[in-house]
């Protein structure tokens, strides 16, 4: 039987020198096309592993390493706190004030209950003197019925000239019929505090209070104190927060009129200002009017924007941000237990340090050597590895304006104070879908923002909105 090599032996020896040069330069070229074809495969593959990687992050983020809000991890596994434990149970601690139901001494109303025989023997009570008694007190709310208040405005003649004259009425009752402060207050407050249609609103106010009203009345209310709002509250607090100290600013999407525009916020521990604009960067942040000329320390998340205010005097880089960054940088890594890794070294130093600002000479130290060694930690490829790159370039370019809150105790580690003041902008959005018309969204960001000043004055929020339908309406004062 013959040897297939051998044919080919065969085959070969019965060509001349030029076909054999013609044959291997054929045969090299197609090596070389194999070559090439494998090269390209090649690099698919690490772009195609590059972007399961990435795809593996986008699935394994939740609320403990990015910015997404808690709202969104879903059925997840309980996210890891980035805060250290503090040693204490749950609940509430020793000295927390707390709301428990507490008895009073002067009740607005007394029932007394006596027994009608005895419970031994039968015998009949009526009639004998008590030797005690047991109190119980029931904490409940009166029927909610609508109070109607009549202003006569009487007319006088005068006895010497004969000319009626009527009495003036209440600056603010101008119609014959209208509602008043309280019931108009508690409108708007419904509408932009508890996330109420006007529909909804102007249901509750019949079955709940006994104020039939229509959907135009709401909206009608809404709309004056928005109005309010706009013209005394909104320049008050603009003013009040350029001349603060220390700010927080920070920024979210917000479905307006089916598109998105960005809700901004700028607040202190005193005054909070929100507002709504088509634009996310410094155009909308000018025409807010607080940024521009302040000289104070910003606290913020590292968006490029706001490092264009050259009048501001410092900045404070959020920490719980970047500590949700570093998280998302250990867990996008594969390390084997217990094996080092930069981002885990650089997150532990800083929660110390936040935890005790006494340790910053030490907590600086890890940091920057964590930093230097990354080197040994290679990123994994594409868009995830380029991110942890820029997060170790920022945290090496901006050391001082993340760790400021160590050396002055005025300025606080983390933006949450800003993220909160927009949380309800996220409800709303979850609710309602987002806002119909810009002016809409203003409306209900003004708002927002009176309530929020309002509490960090100690002042009920349907308390203050009353004001709005008066001439005096409350407005915050300079500290």
């Amino acid at each position: 039987m013959a040897c297939d090599d051998g044919g080919v032996d065969d085959d070969l020896a019965g060509l001349g020198a030029d076909e054999l040069v013609a044959l291997v330069r054929t045969q090299a070229g197609q090596l070389e096309q194999q070559r090439e074809l494998i090269e390209v495969l090649r690099a698919q593959v690490v772009e195609l592993q590059a972007t399961v990687g990435d795809l593996r992050a986008r699935l394994g983020q939740d609320s403990s390493n990015s910015s997404r809000p808690p709202s969104s991890d879903g059925l997840k596994p309980v996210p890891r706190s980035l805060r250290r434990g503090s040693g204490r149970k749950p609940g509430g601690q020793p000295g927390h004030a707390g709301s428990t139901l507490q008895t009073t001494d002067s009740p607005d109303r007394v029932v007394d209950h006596r027994p009608g025989r005895c419970g031994r023997c039968g015998h009949d009570l009526v009639g004998v003197p008590a030797v005690g008694f047991e109190r119980r007190q029931v904490v409940d709310l009166p029927p909610v019925v609508p109070v109607v208040v009549e202003h006569r405005l009487h007319q006088v003649a005068c006895p010497a000239c004969g000319k009626t004259t009527r009495a003036p009425g209440p600056a603010q009752v101008t119609r014959q019929v209208q509602h008043g402060p309280r019931a108009r207050a508690l409108m708007a407050w419904l509408v932009d505090a508890h996330y109420l249609s006007v529909s909804r609103c102007a249901q509750a106010m019949g079955e709940a209070m006994g104020l039939h009203v229509s959907t135009g009345t709401v909206q009608a209310a809404a709309d004056r104190a928005a109005a309010v709002l706009t013209d005394r509250f909104v320049p008050v607090a603009r003013d009040l927060l350029r001349a603060a100290d220390v700010l927080h600013a920070d920024e979210t999407g917000f479905k307006v009129a089916g598109t998105l525009a960005w809700a901004h916020s700028v607040s202190d521990p005193r005054t909070t200002l929100v507002d709504v604009h088509a634009k996310r960067g410094t155009k909308a942040m000018d025409q807010i009017g607080v940024l521009p000329g302040f000289t104070g320390t910003l606290v913020h998340d590292a968006w490029a924007p706001y490092d264009t205010y050259t009048s501001i005097g410092a900045h404070q880089l959020c920490c719980a941000h970047v500590l949700r960054e570093l998280r998302a940088v250990v867990d996008r890594h594969a390390h084997p237990a217990g094996a080092w890794c930069w981002a885990a070294q650089v997150a532990d130093a800083l929660s110390t340090i936040i935890a005790d600002p006494a340790t910053l000479t030490d907590g600086r130290r890890l940091i920057r050597s964590a930093l230097a060694a990354a080197d040994q930690d290679p990123d994994p490829p594409g868009k995830t590895g380029t991110k942890h790159a820029a997060l170790r370039r920022r945290l090496t370019a901006r050391e001082p304006d993340y760790l400021r809150f160590a050396t002055d105790p005025a300025v606080p580690a983390t933006n949450n104070a800003a993220e909160q003041e927009i949380r309800t902008v996220k409800i709303k959005h979850k609710i309602t879908g987002g806002m119909r018309t810009l002016a809409g969204a203003r409306r209900f960001a003004a708002m927002r923002s009176y309530q929020s000043t309002a509490r960090k004055h100690h002042i009920p929020p349907l308390q203050a909105i009353a004001t709005l339908f008066t001439d005096d309406p409350w407005l915050p004062a300079a500290p």
